[in-house]
């Protein structure tokens, strides 16, 4: 007849296929999720602009930012991770993102939330590019599934001016 050691690889074996088949399902079934996130952002004080010795320009904010990513969240999200940057050109880049605060959603429950902030890290910029500059704010948010690859989105907000003068 056969041996221990035959059965009991035969049992892993099984449990394993089914284990990953589970896990392939689930998912797989995020996809037909098709989440409708909401958010907006205020700035409410530019605290202060300066210019620092090394000519780089550097500013405080004060925001207010409310968001509704309670969509993101299906039995199979474990948290999500979300981050509001600032975005803008200068003649040497295309493109400068600037990390101004973020946080982490462990469950539905807190993903719906209203944040009156300061910027959590400092809006520097190489150079004194940031007098009168136009920039977007953009809520980036990275879905950590349980099982399966991450989801990562973001919503763009326009319309942000900085000051021409330094305070």
């Amino acid at each position: 007849m056969h041996s221990f050691g035959y059965r009991a690889n035969a049992l892993l074996t099984v449990a394993v296929t089914i284990l990953a088949l589970m896990c392939a399902i689930a998912s797989l079934s995020d996809n037909f999720n098709s989440p409708t996130p909401s958010a907006q952002v205020q700035v409410l004080n530019i605290n202060w602009f300066q210019k620092h010795q090394d000519g780089n320009d550097e500013i405080s904010l004060t925001l207010n930012i409310s968001a509704n990513l309670q969509s993101l969240f299906t039995w199979n999200t474990k948290q999500v991770f979300v981050f509001l940057a600032a975005e803008y050109e200068t003649p040497m880049n295309s493109l400068n993102q600037v990390s101004l605060w973020d946080g982490i959603i462990p469950a539905k429950e807190h993903a719906k939330f209203w944040i009156h902030t300061s910027n959590k890290y400092r809006f520097i910029d190489q150079g004194s590019n940031l007098r009168g500059k136009d920039f977007n704010l953009t809520l980036h948010w990275h879905v950590m599934p349980k099982t399966g690859k991450m989801f990562a989105d973001k919503i763009v907000m326009s319309g942000y001016r900085l000051p021409q003068d330094y305070r």
